[in-house]
């Protein structure tokens, strides 16, 4: 019976070898894995670093952008309020030319008759004019 302590003893012993082995295997795999997974993580730091970078610049950028549109909007708004209060004095002006002719209408009206005698005067004053100057001529 002792052989047989024995036998199972070196049975033990050869399972926890084998064991130990395998172990041994699943742990260098592991190392080598997790020795990936570090690299692949240094590499995409890297990348990051230079995409944070570039986004920094994008974004310094992007807000000068919008400070420029924000000015040239602001400028905008002055030449559209300019715009509005040239149209207002054409506005103006229109009335008062429309105010004006309507006056000369009325004025013409109330004096028909004396423009017509005015014409007439006017028409007699160069006949004679044209007379006169003809019998110098001749």
């Amino acid at each position: 019976m002792e052989n047989l302590l024995y036998i199972a003893a070196l049975i033990a012993a050869i399972a926890f070898a084998v064991l130990v082995v395998y172990l041994a295997m699943v742990l260098k795999a592991a190392q080598r894995t997790l020795n990936d997974v570090a690299s692949t993580l240094e590499g995409l730091e890297k990348q990051m670093e230079g995409i944070t970078t570039e986004s920094t610049a994008l974004l310094n950028k992007t807000n000068k952008l919008a400070e420029d549109i924000n000015d040239k909007s602001q400028k905008l708004n002055t030449l559209v309020d300019g715009v509005k209060g040239i149209g207002e004095s054409v506005k103006e002006f229109n009335n008062t030319i429309r105010s004006v002719s309507n006056k000369v209408t009325v004025v013409a009206e109330q004096n028909k008759e004396t423009t017509a005698q005015a014409m007439n005067w006017g028409t007699v004053v160069m006949n004679l004019w044209k007379q006169r100057k003809n019998n110098k001529n001749v």
